[in-house]
């Protein structure tokens, strides 16, 4: 099974903000090619980040949970996700109220352009 894995140091974040970006209305996604291995071979280099303005931390951790179960679906599907890419996931608070069918689409479409 695939697992998520989290950037941890500023300069990783740094480097993956100054490449590839893809925007949605509920989310932006930054992407850059794997500059350090993650623990397992297998594992996807993901970090999911939202705005202290979106609102309190239950909304916060909602889009978040929403967006990493979406995230984890598409990994079942074959080729939606490439693992050659460290990822960032910006949440934005449309994400709150919309459907998982409509952010699942919109997040699939936007994967397929790195």
């Amino acid at each position: 099974m695939v697992k998520l894995e989290s950037l941890k140091k500023s300069y990783q974040f740094k480097k993956v903000l100054k490449e590839k970006k893809v925007h949605s209305e509920f989310f932006s996604i930054f992407a850059a090619k794997n500059f350090y291995k993650p623990k397992y071979k297998e594992d996807l280099i993901v970090s999911f980040v939202m705005k202290k303005k979106i609102g309190n931390a239950v909304k916060r951790n909602k889009i978040r949970r929403k967006l990493k179960a979406i995230v984890q679906k598409l990994l079942k599907k074959r080729g939606a996700i490439s693992k050659d890419y460290t990822y960032i996931v910006f949440g934005k608070s449309k994400a709150y109220e919309k459907d998982h069918k409509i952010l699942f689409s919109t997040m699939q479409k936007s994967f397929k352009k790195f």
